[in-house]
């Protein structure tokens, strides 16, 4: 288990990470039921659970979801206290907030009562919650693209940045909307086990472990003509040549555009330029290779696209924090043995 993660027991004794949802009211009930599900579905290679979740609200008392139906949750404030997670969903029912106004005293209450070093999370309109909480002030953050120049009005002292799917800002992670939910989720049992676990997951709740760009490529548009060319083919085409080094120029001539259209279409498709998506699935890449194998880090950069092991750990130091040999320390599978292959640091 990650040292990042909190825990508490179950019967048998295996630690668990501490998980509570608060259902406020006007939950979407889709929303509320994203971390029980993503959560609930990560185990370990035995199946055993990692991840203990727990729907709780302000006071105790059951809330009127959105879709008007009675949430009942299983415990009140106290298990904000005792989380080693809080997550909070979307609420549609604090039109306050959207101003900038003030959390009701039940829920200022309750999310003062959480611990220090707790991990916070938010879903979509979650984010206003934190906000009005006081809790994103000096941090970037997102929130619903549609809703983002609302949140910079209501919260000035939040850095947002609409075009993602979600922000990582360590203790603190915010949410795009809806499914956007089911990403930030996967990534947090991703950084938290790895990506062989929170892919099994993903199975599990039939969804993709990752997606490609962000919230830039949903925001609305003027639908293109059908003769209008993408770039989904050379994405494709790319996928299979990662390994090489592929330039720009190269994959505007697959999509046979300029340089500077096929750079624009990328964009507006994917959410990122295409030198960062490239770096992107390399890196998936090379985190799948460090976990499951005992390639030296040379070869994992070489089969990843990145050329040499120093490349590749200027990479992950920008994308991760950590060297691929730190990261092949957390997540490395307990079938094989760093130490029978020596690679470089």
């Amino acid at each position: 288990m990650s040292r990042e993660c909190g825990t508490t027991a179950d019967t048998d004794g295996r630690e668990l990470h501490r998980i509570a949802v608060l259902a406020l009211p006007g939950v979407p009930p889709f929303e509320l039921g994203i971390p029980s599900r993503v959560f609930g579905s990560a185990t370990d290679e035995a199946g055993a659970a990692l991840y203990e979740v727990t729907v709780c609200t302000a006071d105790g008392a059951p809330v009127l979801s959105d879709a008007g139906f009675t949430v009942q949750p299983a415990a009140g404030p106290e298990a904000l206290a005792a989380a080693d997670t809080v997550i909070v969903p979307p609420t549609h029912a604090m039109p306050e907030l959207a101003r900038g106004g003030p959390l009701p005293p039940a829920v200022t209450a309750a999310v003062a009562g959480i611990r220090p070093g707790t991990r916070l999370v938010s879903i979509c309109t979650g984010s206003y919650v934190l906000a009005a909480a006081g809790l994103l002030d000096g941090r970037p953050a997102t929130t619903h693209w549609n809703l983002a120049p609302e949140f910079r009005r209501a919260y000035p002292r939040v850095t947002v940045d609409e075009d993602v799917l979600f922000v990582d800002d360590g203790d603190v992670l915010t949410s795009a909307g809806v499914a956007a939910g089911v990403d930030l989720c996967l990534h947090m049992v991703r950084r938290d086990h790895g990506s062989s676990v929170a892919n099994r997951a993903a199975r599990m709740c039939v969804v993709p472990p990752w997606r490609d760009g962000g919230q830039a490529q949903y925001i609305d548009r003027p639908v293109p003509a059908p003769t209008v060319a993408t770039t989904t083919a050379t994405r494709a085409w790319a996928l299979e040549r990662l390994a090489e080094p592929l330039t720009l120029a190269e994959l505007a001539a697959h999509a046979r555009m300029s340089l500077r259209t096929f750079t624009r279409r990328f964009r507006d498709e994917v959410g990122m330029t295409p030198v960062q998506w490239l770096t992107g699935q390399r890196l998936e890449i090379a985190r799948q290779l460090l976990e499951s194998s005992d390639l030296p880090v040379d070869l994992v950069a070489h089969r990843a696209g990145f050329g040499s092991a120093n490349s590749l750990r200027q990479h992950m130091r920008t994308a991760l924090g950590v060297s691929p040999i730190a990261y092949r320390r957390t997540f490395h599978g307990p079938a094989a043995d760093p130490a029978a292959h020596p690679a470089p640091a």
